[in-house]
């Protein structure tokens, strides 16, 4: 055979693996998804995708599936450049036996895996599969065991983001659980067992979108962090996640320019947040007034609205945002929002990425649900968290900190290094009312009027106790600034806080209250 021959032959194969069943891509846009192939396409820059292993196929002989031409044995992977930054990929094809992963379906995932790891770049997974390649038996199995594997071992040293573009069950959902984000479209699904098994076992009936849809892990069960409308939302929605992201944990996140002068003012503060401790605000109108302009790019926005997490820039730089939300059950930290803060803070640490904190909440939730649900397990996740975090941390106190909240929100004690208050900021071991019902008991109900005496000894606990400067003679606020102001302190805080290094102590790894 001549060299033409052989480079015939080899376009006729490569032809063949890339030209998918018509009839099943038309059911997989029936369906309003993309396929594999047309999602890389989206993803990575124009002409820098390079496939790995197009060849691959099962080594399987049972139920006649080495009679069988799976392209690509129903994974498409490789390398590419998004929006020139250097990633690894995979994306499975559910038009070639249903996406479903079988043993060398696995063991390419796992390469790129492992490239991903040795090069420090990101790793981007795109999954629409039926699951495990039940021909193929504990050998699937395996394949999942060995992702599992990689993705524990790449946790914390690259960004790990996992696209849910279709079905994901039983065994499948674990390796996007172990990554650090996950984006949902509102057609997918992830769950342990289907709607069948579920009526079976429990009785139960219920929908795929209703045991596990987008819309059900964005809001409900926190799985997802993000929901998109389509592949192609998706698809954007990762790019923008990767453009606040370093390719590794040995970088620092990138630097965008920016026009938004660092010392711009921020007056319209002063009217967002109301002196009154009990009337609610937006705190994300007071995140953007401080970000740069259009920043601002929510994480886990539908899941425990109390609680805001999010990435932004400050002059350019990429921040961390973590904020309580008084629009939602006033702020408080309960089980749901301290896992969010919780986990949103150690991405943020283990990626070089500056901790800025917006406080007002009055405290942990309470209530039976709460402690038998095991708040105090879960709240200490924060303390955790922002105790271990050695990233430059700042902490802005709005109005209320109270109690414990007061201590978990990256106050000085969890090891802050700056902490600046608002002039109508209230610390103290709880809110006014509750404190003066307490302390003047006696006081109140001897009076005359006791309803007058209650509100004067309210004023006076809040004149001695809950106003900023008590702690700021302490040392434990560092300065209380004018609301108009917050802007230029950070930014400037944050320029200095950039040689900030903090060795950790050393040992094998803590025991975070899981």
């Amino acid at each position: 055979m001549s060299i033409e021959d052989k480079l015939k032959q080899l376009e006729e194969k490569k032809s063949k693996i890339k030209n998918l069943d018509p009839q099943a891509v038309e059911k997989q846009h029936e369906k309003g998804k993309l396929t594999a192939r047309e999602r890389i396409d989206l993803l990575v820059d124009p002409g820098t995708f390079e496939e790995f292993d197009p060849f691959v196929k099962t080594r399987s002989t049972y139920f006649g599936l080495d009679k069988k031409f799976i392209p690509a044995d129903g994974v498409i992977t490789g390398i590419g450049l998004v929006n020139g930054r250097r990633v690894a990929l995979y994306s499975q094809d559910f038009t070639s036996l249903g996406g479903s992963l079988g043993e060398m379906h696995a063991l390419k995932i796992v390469k790129m895996q492992e490239l991903a790891l040795k090069l420090g770049i990101p790793f981007i997974a795109m999954n629409d599969s039926g699951g495990a390649r039940i021909q193929e038996g504990v050998d699937s199995l395996r394949g999942y065991g060995d992702i599992f594997l990689r993705n524990v071992r790449a946790s914390g040293v690259i960004p790990q983001i996992s696209v849910q573009l279709g079905p994901t069950a039983g065994g499948a959902v674990y390796s996007p659980a172990l990554m650090d984000f996950i984006i949902m479209t509102e057609k997918a699904t992830m769950y342990i067992t289907g709607p069948n098994v579920v009526e079976a076992v429990t009785g139960e009936k219920v929908t795929h979108e209703q045991l596990g849809g987008g819309i059900v892990h964005n809001e409900k069960s926190g799985v997802a962090h993000f929901l998109a409308k389509d592949d192609e939302d998706a698809i954007n929605t990762v790019k923008t996640l990767l453009s606040y992201l370093p390719d590794n944990y040995l970088q620092d996140p990138p630097i965008v320019e920016t026009s938004d002068s660092p010392n711009r003012e921020t007056p319209s503060i002063l009217e967002i947040v109301p002196d009154e401790p009990n009337v609610p605000f937006d705190v994300k109108d007071v995140v953007k007034e401080v970000v740069d302009e259009n920043s601002f790019f929510e994480v886990h926005e539908d899941f425990a609205r109390n609680a805001v997490v999010g990435f932004a820039r400050i002059n350019g730089r990429t921040v961390g945002i973590v904020a309580n939300q008084p629009v939602y059950l006033a702020g408080v930290l309960d089980i749901n929002s301290s896992d969010k803060i919780a986990r949103f803070i150690r991405f943020c640490d283990a990626f070089n990425i500056p901790l800025i904190t917006f406080v007002d909440t009055p405290g942990y939730m309470p209530g039976t649900a709460q402690e038998h649900g095991g708040v105090i397990r879960h709240g200490a996740k924060i303390l955790y968290a922002y105790s271990e975090a050695t990233v430059p941390k700042i902490t802005i106190i709005m109005r209320k900190a109270y109690g414990g909240a007061y201590i978990a929100m990256c106050s000085r004690h969890l090891g802050a290094d700056v902490v600046f208050a608002f002039p109508q900021a209230e610390i103290a071991v709880m809110g006014a009312d509750g404190a003066a019902n307490i302390i003047f008991a006696k006081e109140i109900n001897a009076a005359e009027n006791p309803e007058e005496m209650r509100k004067k000894k309210i004023e006076e606990y809040r004149e001695q106790f809950s106003n900023p400067y008590l702690a700021a003679e302490r040392g434990y606020v560092d300065d209380v600034i004018n609301p108009k102001d917050t802007r230029k302190a950070i930014a400037y805080m944050l320029d200095f806080l950039r040689s900030k290094h903090e060795e950790p102590i050393l040992k094998k790894h803590g025991n975070i209250p899981l």
